[in-house]
């Protein structure tokens, strides 16, 4: 796919990384045109960010990817210690728990990154949309109708602009948005995908090697031949080549420099936590790295990463689609600059050893209770709450009845008469009461948070109506749209 020199579009994705790529897919199923651009001449060929946790399964799920990534991960392995060559224990890094019915899963799942990159490139071709690699971002200019940027193939006119390009963003650095953060750690950190000969070392778990240099770690990763390999220095700087990993390796474990015998990536970072002043900036958005950057220790980066796309286009849609108050764009920044805040908390305490990865890493508990677009409770649940899976009519799951771009007004264990929509906006489904939700009408958003909550659909008109949606009628009682 090649840009012309002139090309307009409604939204411009700048990075094809797991933000830019979830973000085109969503809006790709609104109908919104969006242009991904990536500077690289492919995408990122790494694992750094393998981990996908609980409530981003439920996201990836939604997206249409949800059996793609259950297919080519698999759970999170239980660590191995290993002190001169010798086996000390098992010890597991992570919470488990068992899935129930409002929570379908209960560990994080390994999926190296540039696996969920192709599985999401996939989809957005599915959808019609693809990526224009090679593509860099020159300069951008903005103006109360649109921005134009400035690329390396061409110029560009979009609606809006979503910085999806990194850590060291262009985009944000052109907007002269400050990043406010702090060093994590002093100690360089090295990161490769290497692949290691024989019965040397097993796939059966994550091996942990710890050492007077800094810990080192090699991962297997599922779907794959290759181990990630995570070293802390101390002392010295990383050597990234293949043979300074292979010397690395041999140096800190058990196994021969030989027995490496592929070095696939390699990296190195120096752990920092950094969250941008501002996530909005006229017309142009921040969005993943490019608005916060963590520690990898607690597994939260890259998702919440994907969750910002997955709260920004569902607005963008309803902007530029449906009339909404283009005021609903603020509620971005709003929503997810605390959430990430949160996180990147989180993520230095976990590397830090000051806490462990617990129930907080599953972001099953995040939620936007304070947000303007939270109004209402009803039953078990207070608006901003993520909405549960659960048993609904029909054999369905609720999940299947939330799954698409639609809100979904439920009505749980009432007989209240209900509005009828658009159905392209808005779906109804009517269910049994349900512990999770207890009794009441509960409008769940296009991200799968209540959005209004209460027991009088009366409410809900006024609620609607700056997002572009107005009821059609009243329908008849028991009648319920799907």
């Amino acid at each position: 796919m090649e840009l012309n020199s002139v090309k307009e579009t409604r939204v411009l994705i700048v990075g094809a990384g797991p933000t830019g790529l979830a973000l085109a897919c969503d809006l790709a199923r609104r109908g919104v045109p969006a242009l991904v651009v990536e500077q690289a001449p492919a995408l990122f060929p790494g694992s750094r960010g393998k981990g996908i946790q609980p409530r981003t399964r439920e996201v990836l799920d939604d997206l249409g990817v949800g059996d793609a990534v259950r297919a080519h991960g698999a759970a999170a392995l239980i660590g191995m210690t290993w002190q001169e060559g010798e086996r000390q224990g098992e010890y597991d890094m992570f919470r488990r728990a068992a899935p129930t019915d409002a929570e379908p899963y209960g560990e994080p799942w390994m999926v190296p990154q540039w696996r969920t990159q192709e599985i999401l490139l996939a989809r957005l071709r599915e959808l019609g949309g693809d990526v224009v690699l090679s593509t860099a971002l020159t300069a951008l200019t903005q103006d109360e109708h649109g921005v134009t940027a400035h690329l390396s193939t061409g110029q560009v006119r979009a609606s809006y602009l979503v910085a999806a390009d990194g850590g060291r963003s262009t985009v944000r650095r052109a907007l002269a948005v400050p990043m406010t953060g702090e060093s994590v750690d002093p100690a360089p950190m090295l990161v490769a995908d290497v692949r290691i000969a024989g019965p040397a070392l097993d796939r059966l778990n994550w091996h942990i090697f710890v050492g007077e240099s800094g810990y080192t770690t090699l991962c297997p990763l599922p779907g794959t031949a290759d181990f990630q390999l995570v070293a802390q220095f101390k002392d010295g700087e990383p050597d990234t080549s293949p043979e300074g990993v292979r010397a690395l390796i041999a140096a800190r474990t058990h196994l021969t420099a030989d027995e490496v015998t592929e070095v696939r990536w390699s990296s190195d970072f120096r752990p920092r936590a950094a969250l941008a002043d501002r996530f909005r900036a006229g017309r142009v958005l921040l969005a993943g790295d490019a608005a916060h950057v963590h520690s990898p220790a607690g597994g939260q980066g890259l998702n919440t990463s994907i969750q910002d796309a997955y709260n920004l286009g569902w607005k963008l849609g309803l902007v530029l689609l449906h009339g909404a108050d283009p005021a609903l764009l603020d509620s971005y920044e709003e929503e997810r600059r605390p959430v990430a805040a949160e996180m990147l908390g989180l993520s230095t305490r976990i590397h830090r050893g000051e806490q462990e990865r617990g129930t907080a890493t599953q972001q099953l508990g995040l939620g936007y209770r304070g947000s303007r677009l939270s109004v209402g409770r009803a039953g078990a649940l207070v608006s901003g709450d993520r909405a549960p899976d659960g048993p609904a009519d029909g054999g369905l799951r609720l999940f299947d009845v939330f799954r698409g771009p639609h809100f979904t007004l439920l009505a749980v264990g009432v007989d209240t008469e209900l509005p009828s929509f658009d159905g392209e906006l808005v779906h109804t489904h009517r269910t049994t009461a349900y512990e999770a939700y207890g009794k009441g009408l509960f409008l769940v958003r296009p991200d799968g948070y209540i959005g209004w909550a209460g027991d009088d659909p009366a409410g809900l008109a006024p609620y609607l109506a700056p997002l572009g949606i107005t009821p059609l009628d009243i329908a008849p009682l028991g009648i319920a749209q799907r």
